[in-house]
């Protein structure tokens, strides 16, 4: 069976991105910073009958980004690697000029840096996969200037940038930065708490990525609302 390493998995886009692979077959091991939330995900996702392992931990933590990559050794190998967890750097969102700094470095950290790492400690297992693959989930904020999504989307921009060097440094690897859009998240509510417009389920959006998995485009960037009206 294949094997996925899914961060923030433990609701969101995270967790319903992980129980449509298992419903799919894969083998998954997941993580989140809250432990209870996490475990519950895992029993939900693994009723598909799949084997699944729920590591929490902070994904900006080199030992946990290694317990993954090894609890994922363990189950076979790493076919999938899904970067999801993100920080905004203040919550709610604040203008650059309110932008703690701290908060900044934050973002950065759990945004770029770790899914750099994690990608540097799964790397041969990747390169051994007979279709190895690295999603990065990005933003729209991260090609558009939007008021107090400074510093959430600089650090998106960011791994948009790192996503597009590693396809062109791994060729035998798919490496796609995947923008879901907008979506009714916790993320979302604690970013702007007064919009409560009506945002897509992340359920809705899951087939965008499952698309991408089937079809296997070249690595580069791709927003989920145009993979969701292709298939119409």
């Amino acid at each position: 069976m294949p094997v996925a390493i899914i961060t923030g998995a433990s609701k969101g886009l995270g967790r319903a991105l992980a129980g449509a692979l298992a419903a799919r077959g894969w083998d998954l091991v997941l993580d989140a910073r809250g432990a209870e939330a996490l475990k519950e995900a895992a029993e939900a996702v693994s009723a598909h009958g799949t084997r699944v392992a729920a590591l929490p931990g902070d994904v900006t933590d080199a030992r946990h980004r290694s317990a993954l990559v090894a609890e994922a050794w363990r189950l076979g190998g790493v076919d999938l690697l899904v970067h999801n967890a993100s920080a905004l750097g203040a919550e709610p969102l604040v203008r650059l000029e309110a932008l703690p700094l701290e908060g900044l470095r934050r973002a950065l950290e759990v945004n770029l840096v770790a899914a750099l790492g994690l990608v540097q400690e799964a790397l041969p297992l990747l390169r051994a996969a007979r279709a190895g693959t690295v999603i990065a989930v990005s933003s729209d904020a991260a090609a558009e200037a939007y008021e107090t999504w400074g510093g959430y989307g600089a650090s998106k921009a960011a791994l948009d940038q790192l996503v597009a060097v590693l396809g062109v440094e791994e060729p035998g690897l798919r490496v796609w930065a995947v923008d879901p859009g907008d979506m009714a998240t916790d993320l979302y509510a604690a970013a702007v708490p007064d919009d409560d417009g009506p945002r897509p389920d992340p359920a809705d959006v899951v087939p965008a990525f499952l698309r991408l998995l089937d079809e296997r485009p070249v690595s580069g960037r791709y927003g989920a609302p145009a993979l969701l009206e292709g298939r119409r």
